[in-house]
Parts: structure tokens; C-alpha cells; sequence
């Protein structure tokens, strides 16, 4: 036996192949990219909406209970109606303006099922679009 160690097999990885392949690559890609030409994206202007949006109408919650219906594009004025009435009102004003949005504003203290019975009631209306109106938190 002689003094000498066994010899220890070396557990890395040989990385040069694999730069020489990044940089090919890397060159492939300098070479080609003047070729390639980016399609025209064109943006929207401001002038090409030739109808305004519809103001939408909306149904509010209270806390109590108490259902108003306000069209924000006719008069605004207020009105309180009953969970009964409250279809018919709604598909009355769908009548005279079809495209018109629906948005539910709740107080903080309703119920999320107050909330989803008087979006499902508007949904079985016939109410193309209904959405929930939110206010924005204040810092």
C-alpha cells in the first residue's frame, strides 16, 4: 500500500457547453430582429364614441330595509318602492331605455343576502347589466 488517498469523485456541473449555447443563441436573435417588423396597434380616440354613456339606474339599500330606485339620467329624484314593486318599476324603465346599466348601492349595515336577493330580482327583470356601486375609501 502506498500513501496515497483514493481519489474523490468531483460532483459539478461543466457549464461552458451551455453558455456557448446562450450565446449563440443570443446572436441569432441580434441578427434577426431587425427583420422582424411589430404590427401597427391601433389606439382608440376620443372622438370615435358617437353616444354617450347611459347614466345608469339605481336601486339603494338601507339599512332598515328600505328599497329607492333613482334614475340618474331622467330627474334623480328618489323614489321608494316595495321588494314587489320594485321589478315592475325597473322593467318600466327598461322599456324606454334598453341599454340602460343597473347598480345596486347598499348601506355597510345591509345584509350580503338583502344584497344578492335585489341582484337576482333584477336579473330575473330582464336587466341586461347589473353591477354594484361602491365608494371609493377616503385616506
Amino acid at each position: 500500500m502506498s500513501g496515497r488517498r483514493p481519489r474523490k469523485s468531483i460532483a459539478q456541473i461543466n457549464v461552458v457547453p451551455y453558455i456557448d449555447v446562450m450565446l449563440v443563441l443570443l446572436i441569432i436573435f441580434m441578427v434577426t430582429a431587425p427583420f422582424i417588423s411589430p404590427g401597427q396597434v391601433e389606439l382608440p380616440s376620443v372622438g370615435k364614441s358617437s353616444t354617450p354613456p347611459v347614466a345608469p339606474l339605481e336601486v339603494m339599500l338601507r339599512a332598515d330595509g328600505e328599497l329607492l330606485l333613482r334614475d340618474r339620467g331622467a330627474s334623480g329624484d328618489e323614489q321608494t318602492v316595495s321588494a314587489d314593486r320594485l321589478i315592475d318599476a325597473v322593467r318600466a324603465r327598461l322599456r324606454e331605455r334598453p341599454d340602460q346599466p343597473v347598480v345596486i348601492s347598499a348601506d355597510k349595515d345591509v345584509r350580503y343576502e338583502a344584497v344578492m336577493r335585489v341582484m337576482d330580482a333584477l336579473q330575473q327583470a330582464g336587466a341586461p347589466r347589473v353591477g354594484l356601486l361602491v365608494k371609493p375609501a377616503t385616506p
